[in-house]
């Protein structure tokens, strides 16, 4: 069944161009569980091959994901938190993923928001925090875009490669995910190791604050 949605996803994201990947980046930015591993990497891929502009690719796949989180922002800005506690399960946003998101959000501030959009699960959900909080929306807005038009760029780069070695992927889209996802390991733990270096300055600094009081 996962195999036959990814296939309609990646088939309909290829028949639509821009505004196909604009739109299911901007799914892929809620709660909808579709993977841009199978979106921008083909698109990319195509603009090799001349049916599409790599830039246009990589903006599609910024503005669209940066909608998709903007609605999450103010879907909890709207409602409170209160509501997604007890309405979230039913979409999708049990208790265990808003707490996730919310930690993270509360480590990270306005940089994790970056962070977020470069790794796998908080992508999806650091957008319900932001809205909860009350984070500005210009800044939050900007820094998504500036995270996801990166991503989308590693993405469409790392598409060309991979599917110009191997273009029988073309017609795998789960077997491209996996892929993507091992020749992308690297990515996500250089952006997770400045994560946790982020996280040792700030406790190294508390704690130097802290000798210096007492």
């Amino acid at each position: 069944m996962m195999h036959e949605l990814m296939a309609s996803w990646f088939e309909w994201t290829r028949a639509n161009g821009y505004l196909g990947v604009f739109t299911m980046m901007a799914l892929e930015s809620t709660i909808v569980p579709i993977p841009s591993e199978i979106i921008i990497p083909p698109a990319g891929f195509y603009a090799a091959q001349g049916e599409m502009n790599l830039l246009g690719v990589i903006l599609a796949g910024g503005l669209g994901s940066t909608f998709g989180s903007s609605l999450c922002y103010w879907f909890t800005y709207t409602l409170g938190r209160a509501f997604v506690l007890r309405w979230g399960k039913f979409f999708l946003l049990p208790p265990g993923k808003l707490a996730l998101a919310e930690a993270w959000l509360a480590q990270f501030a306005l940089g994790g928001v970056f962070l977020a959009r470069l790794l796998p699960v908080v992508r999806h959900l650091i957008g319900f925090p932001a809205g909860l909080v009350r984070m500005p929306f210009a800044k939050f807005a900007a820094i998504t875009f500036l995270g996801s038009t990166l991503w989308s760029g590693v993405l469409a780069v790392f598409g060309q490669k991979i599917l110009g070695a191997h273009p029988e992927l073309v017609k795998d889209p789960a077997e491209l995910a996996v892929v993507v996802k091992h020749e992308l390991l690297w990515f996500v733990l250089l952006v997770a190791g400045v994560g946790a270096g982020w996280l040792f300055i700030q406790w190294y600094a508390k704690r130097k604050v802290a000798h210096v009081q007492s």
